[in-house]
């Protein structure tokens, strides 16, 4: 009775159109009241806990904020210049250069509809320009970008860790290889999609022009070397590197590309000016804009973005951690569990139906609120069957980018659908082929673990664990 006055309860509320968070929040203490013997004030004290108790989850606004100003500054564009120069002359190349940019962008921003709003702003226009059916730029845009939550560092690795408190740091070893691996297939399917229907390619530019570009990503491209450098290396944690991160983006985008803030605009080097007089104006005007900042408006709306999404997502996890309570509390995973192996399900079987099940929450539910709700109940079942904890987490997480992509909740579609000016029916007929290929991957990731485990585990035997 306990289990389907929770679950009903939920579904009744997701079903009236209630936020995600509030539903969690009702149902949860619908059944405090009628079944548990919790009093109504450790739920203020459980909401409290959420938050203040997993240290892993101050990287989240850390990472959005720094998310914010790469999303707001030049970087995004210097990354795709840099990406057309390097794969742009091979056949098909522009869009190849698409997926490298993604990748590349998602690998600063951890987040997948920051990534195709980013990229495919500047691209799909781009890509038309060229000679590529628009809907073909539409899906591989909405495609790649789905490789924000997997490439390390990712907000929902974040999320998957702190709901089932393993390691962040091993989430993002692990995510690496796969994220990596889905950008080659991507870029490999559109190599062999190119070379039938004669798509354009453009001229190699030149060592040059290459390294002109690649030094102008590099700005921004530090920061991957900064974050995955300093967690693989044991020398941060996920939460510090993500606080570096977060003042790193602040430093790149107002003081080194100058595309926001008070120093925008303002040139490095005037025409005919010297070296030294270059420097001493450029280290007066540094120090004036740090003053500046608090006050520039450009700023503070990035700030001000940055802190509506944490908010928001903190106030689900937060909730969503009370809907965890009840379930640790009424031991319903553990029923549930108990249930399941009863019936001598096998590992491959249970992975079958997680899958089926994460599929289908993707359809109507945003993936951190999925996660927050499924990683309790599927966790202690996994360890039973002797599945690794890490390898789910990435299940769950390809699971969640498949999710971007299905209506009506996939985020991706409806960044799409309004830089595009499309309706969502046109952006789903976009995605569809790209969707099968997801699927595909989503098989291998499920039945070869060590894709997944493969970085982790090697790490740490070079650490002697």
């Amino acid at each position: 009775m306990t289990i389907a006055t929770l679950f009903i309860t939920l579904l009744i509320c997701m079903m009236i159109g209630m936020p995600i968070a509030i539903a969690l929040g009702f149902s949860s203490m619908l059944t405090i009241l009628l079944f548990s013997n919790d009093s109504l004030a450790s739920i203020a004290l459980k909401l409290y806990e959420s938050t203040s108790e997993h240290y892993t989850l101050l990287a989240i606004p850390f990472f959005i904020l720094s998310s914010a100003f790469l999303s707001t500054g030049g970087v995004a564009r210097r990354i795709i210049d840099f990406a057309m120069d390097s794969v742009g002359h091979i056949r098909g190349g522009l869009a190849m250069a698409s997926v490298m940019a993604c990748m590349l962008f998602a690998a600063v921003s951890g987040s997948s509809p920051a990534t195709v709003a980013a990229i495919g702003s500047i691209v799909i226009v781009g890509m038309v320009r060229a000679g590529y059916p628009e809907k073909f730029a539409a899906g591989v845009i909405t495609t790649s970008g789905t490789l924000g939550i997997l490439i390390p560092p990712s907000i929902v690795m974040l999320v998957y860790a702190a709901a089932t408190e393993v390691s962040a740091a091993r989430m993002f070893m692990a995510g690496l290889i796969p994220g990596l691996m889905m950008g080659l297939i991507l870029m490999l399917a559109i190599y062999i999609v190119a070379r039938i229907k004669k798509l354009p390619s453009r001229p190699f530019p030149g060592i040059k022009a290459l390294s002109i570009s690649s030094a102008k990503a590099m700005g921004g491209l530090a920061l991957i070397l900064i974050v995955l450098g300093s967690i693989y290396g044991g020398v941060a944690s996920p939460t510090e590197a993500a606080a570096v991160a977060c003042v790193y983006a602040y430093f790149i985008a107002v003081f080194g590309y100058r595309d926001i803030g008070p120093l925008k605009n303002v040139a490095w080097r005037n025409q005919q000016e010297s070296i030294i007089t270059a420097s001493v104006r450029n280290i007066g005007y540094m120090l004036l804009a740090v003053i500046k900042t608090p006050a520039d408006k450009e700023i503070r709306n990035v700030v001000r973005d940055g802190a509506k999404v944490s908010i928001m997502l903190l106030f689900i996890i937060a909730n969503a951690m009370l809907f965890a309570h009840v379930l640790t509390t009424e031991r319903i995973p553990h029923i549930i569990a108990e249930a399941i192996v009863s019936l001598g399900l096998p590992a491959w079987g249970f992975l079958i139906i997680v899958n089926l099940l994460l599929l289908a929450a993707g359809n109507f539910m945003e993936p951190s609120a999925i996660l927050l709700i499924m990683a309790p109940i599927l966790f202690p079942i996994a360890t039973q069957l002797g599945i690794d904890p890490i390898h789910l987490g990435i299940i769950m997480v390809v699971n969640m980018e498949i999710g971007m992509l299905t209506p009506p909740v996939g985020l991706n579609l409806f960044v799409t659908a309004g830089i595009t000016g499309k309706s969502m029916g046109w952006v789903i007929q976009s995605c569809l082929p790209w969707l099968v290929l997801l699927l595909g991957f989503l098989i291998l990731i499920t039945y070869i673990p060590q894709i997944s485990l493969f970085l982790p585990e090697y790490i740490d035997k070079l650490n002697g664990y």
